[in-house]
């Protein structure tokens, strides 16, 4: 994915970065397993989509990069979860995808459940 196909921070998201976002597989896997995880960490990732941490940071950078996933750090794990500010059509676009990706992300969802060690996150603040 080039660079001209993410967002600046003065560009609002089009439907065609939409989809160019989301057109590579791992990219794809990786909202898909986000939004329905509501956040992950790149280990959780990693394992999940039993890629290389190299390969799965790059990616999460391009998504970062394109306004799609938000990120945060809690001590030495940086959490991702879909950007607060991802237009209204991009999230019902993003939701009404998801069904139709149940299947392919079983696998995932399984190596998931099946991680040791995940990250504990912090309670939320009273």
């Amino acid at each position: 994915m080039t660079t001209e196909s993410c967002m600046t921070s003065d560009d609002p998201l089009s439907p065609v970065q939409l989809f160019k976002c989301l057109a590579d597989d791992t990219r794809a896997r990786v909202m898909f397993l986000i939004q329905k995880e509501k956040e992950l960490c790149v280990c959780e990732l990693t394992c999940a989509l039993d890629q290389s941490q190299p390969k799965i940071s790059r990616h999460l950078a391009q998504l970062r990069g394109c306004g799609l996933l938000a990120d945060r750090r809690q001590g030495q794990w940086v959490y991702y979860s879909l950007h607060p500010d991802l237009p209204s059509w991009a999230r019902t676009v993003l939701e009404a995808s998801l069904p139709a990706h149940e299947a392919a992300l079983l696998a995932d969802a399984t190596r998931l459940r099946q991680m040791g060690d995940r990250p504990q996150r912090a309670a939320a603040c009273c």
